[in-house]
């Protein structure tokens, strides 16, 4: 599969193929420090052409927090393949825990992508059929 890449930001690192299975890094298209509890949206300084029935899911890396003490603040992020027109810039949104200094390239988080999701009809029962478990928590620790 191929995806188009429009690079909005000069002098940021090109993003590396990936193999099946892979994530793919991202890095930061801007400098940025922030103090504790400070909320941004990083540039990511790229757009993206996703193929039709695919969206991509932005993650932090397992490494973000303990190199540079922020947090994603909405978890990841979900990118439709509609949001590719040569403007819709990636960003990742994050809060500081603590004081962070973020340098253009850095990679500071990651993506995939996914065929979305199929169309599916909900229908209401009173009873599903099926064993109960337990309820949140009950498969244990071990």
């Amino acid at each position: 599969m191929e995806i188009k890449v429009k690079k909005l930001v000069d002098g940021l690192a090109a993003i590396e193929s990936v193999h099946p299975g892979e994530w793919c890094d991202l890095r930061a298209a801007e400098d940025i420090t922030l103090s504790p509890g400070e909320y941004h949206r990083i540039r990511l300084g790229i757009a993206v052409e996703l193929p039709e029935g695919y969206e991509a899911i932005v993650a932090p890396r397992s490494s973000t927090f303990e190199r540079w003490g922020v947090m994603a603040a909405n978890s990841i992020g979900v990118i439709d393949n509609l949001y590719s027109g040569d403007n819709d810039e990636w960003s990742f949104p994050v809060v500081a825990a603590y004081t962070a200094n973020i340098r253009k390239n850095d990679r500071i988080c990651q993506f995939r992508i996914q065929k979305q999701q199929p169309a599916f009809d909900i229908r209401y029962v009173d009873r599903l059929g099926n064993e109960d478990r337990g309820g949140f928590g009950s498969t244990g620790s071990r």
